[in-house]
């Protein structure tokens, strides 16, 4: 079955950098986006950044500039390089995976069944 395992997150503060990784198996799609979203307490979960089998990203506002999304197709590994990082990226940190979705869509999490357990991010000023 489809599996994602998150990993990478931790404890920062302002200005610092995480990298996160997500392994994914159980899937061979050739149409798919892969996606990194993030929920803090009290607030719904948002899409971060979005990456396709064509390596189209898409980003939220908030992060563009600071976060990169990257996949490692021979290791089933997708990455967010997070760079800058501010108190309001603090959260727990999920990736998730769909088949025939654009990335262009790909920061709706209705959008997406398959999702992993999360690491956190904590950011402190």
């Amino acid at each position: 079955q489809v599996q994602l395992q998150e990993s990478g997150g931790g404890s920062v503060q302002a200005g610092g950098s995480l990298r996160l990784s997500c392994l994914t198996s159980g899937y061979t799609y050739r149409s798919y986006s892969l996606g990194w979203f993030r929920q803090a307490p009290g607030k719904e979960r948002e899409g971060v950044a979005a990456i396709d089998e064509d390596d189209i990203t898409e980003y939220a506002d908030s992060v563009k500039g600071r976060f990169t999304i990257s996949q490692d197709k021979a290791k089933n590994t997708l990455y967010l390089q997070m760079n800058d990082l501010k108190p309001e990226d603090t959260g727990m940190y999920y990736c998730a995976v769909e088949e025939w979705l654009a990335a262009r869509h790909g920061l709706l999490p209705n959008q997406y069944n398959y999702w992993g357990q999360g690491t956190q991010v904590t950011v402190s000023s």
